[in-house]
């Protein structure tokens, strides 16, 4: 456990089950911890990752090594306790990230009004704050995130099936578009008899009854043997997943950037996604995958069919998305402009 006596930023994470902030907190903060003393504070890390106990926020001392400590929160509740914690004597520079796209609550404008600085993900995401903020998007371990050598193989150690195989990943609700996925693989896959399809993720307990209703309807349809339902694994053994697609699906309703298209890619799995959150920035539109209109099965089902039915596209796709995440999309440089921002407010 590191000593927080030594450090200059925390990044915590209170949310226990896997989430993006969870991903990101992973990604970053052993690349940054490299050039600055950081840490994570999060019920739940991997061994690489240092991490302290929020127990410890309230012994530790006033000052950081050098003066001030840098809280990076990307949530309200996190926003919280920076503000409880400086309102208690810790001397805390409080900078928060923000990726949504929509309107703030009336809470969280008076929150982030209380920060020293802000980050949005994307130019789509600051026209929403209040205030001024500095645009950083995510980024991608290309290193980790890459193609398999070997993806019957990996299929294989994985227990999945063989042939083509579509994923779609993340949390299983409405907004997340679970269903718009699952009933364009039940229209998709009888026209493509060696194709199957997964569905990864979590549904929580209110999500319940969404994704017993999706089981019901992919067994109606006599495919409960090809559209797999996989549970959730930690945000770490995500990759070899990626790896073992041929296609990634992104059908969200709403999202506030979306790192799961940028993932496939890096992976090499062109991705059929939605015009939301960042994707018409990560995706170039018949080069790395397909941008659908919001809702539209149809047009899932359009897109596809037509990699399917060209395997050579498909493969020029693959290539071609991999290419864009590593030349646009690298995790290094979102980690060097977000500790370029720590500097800056360690040193005011």
């Amino acid at each position: 456990m590191p000593d927080l006596s030594a450090m200059d930023v925390i990044a915590p994470n209170f949310k226990r089950r896997l989430s993006g902030v969870t991903s990101t907190v992973v990604r970053l903060v052993p690349l940054q911890a490299q050039h600055i003393a950081i840490t994570a504070c999060a019920p739940v890390m991997p061994d690489h990752v240092p991490n302290v106990h929020w127990s410890k926020l309230l012994t530790m001392s006033r000052h950081g090594p050098s003066g001030p400590r840098v809280w990076h929160a990307r949530r309200n509740v996190e926003m919280i306790a920076g503000l409880a914690l400086r309102a208690i004597g810790k001397d805390l520079r409080l900078l928060f990230t923000s990726a949504s796209q929509r309107q703030h609550t009336g809470l969280s404008k008076a929150l982030i009004r209380r920060m020293d600085a802000v980050i949005a993900t994307s130019a789509k995401t600051a026209a929403y704050l209040d205030r001024p903020a500095t645009v950083i998007h995510h980024g991608i371990d290309t290193e980790v995130f890459c193609p398999t050598a070997d993806r019957v193989a990996l299929r294989r150690t994985l227990g999945l099936p063989e042939g083509p195989l579509l994923g779609c990943f993340g949390r299983i609700r409405t907004s997340k578009g679970t269903d718009l996925f699952v009933d364009a693989m039940i229209e998709t896959l009888p026209n493509h008899p060696t194709a199957n399809a997964i569905v990864m993720g979590r549904a929580v307990q209110k999500d319940m009854g969404f994704l017993d209703g999706l089981k019901a309807r992919v067994a109606s349809a006599g495919l409960d043997d090809r559209i797999l339902f996989l549970p959730e694994v930690p945000v770490w053994e995500t990759p070899k997943y990626y790896q073992a697609l041929d296609l990634y699906v992104a059908p969200q309703r709403w999202e506030g950037f979306g790192l799961t298209p940028l993932e496939a890619m890096a992976c090499g799995a062109p991705v059929v996604a939605t015009r939301v959150g960042a994707f018409e920035e990560l995706i170039a539109d018949g080069d790395t995958g397909t941008l659908v209109d919001i809702g539209s099965v149809p047009q899932i089902v359009a897109a596809i069919n037509a990699l399917l039915t060209a395997p050579d596209t498909l493969a020029q796709w693959s290539d071609a998305a991999r290419d864009r995440a590593v030349t646009g999309f690298q995790l290094q440089h979102e980690a060097d402009a977000i500790t370029a921002l720590y500097r800056q407010l360690l040193g005011a």
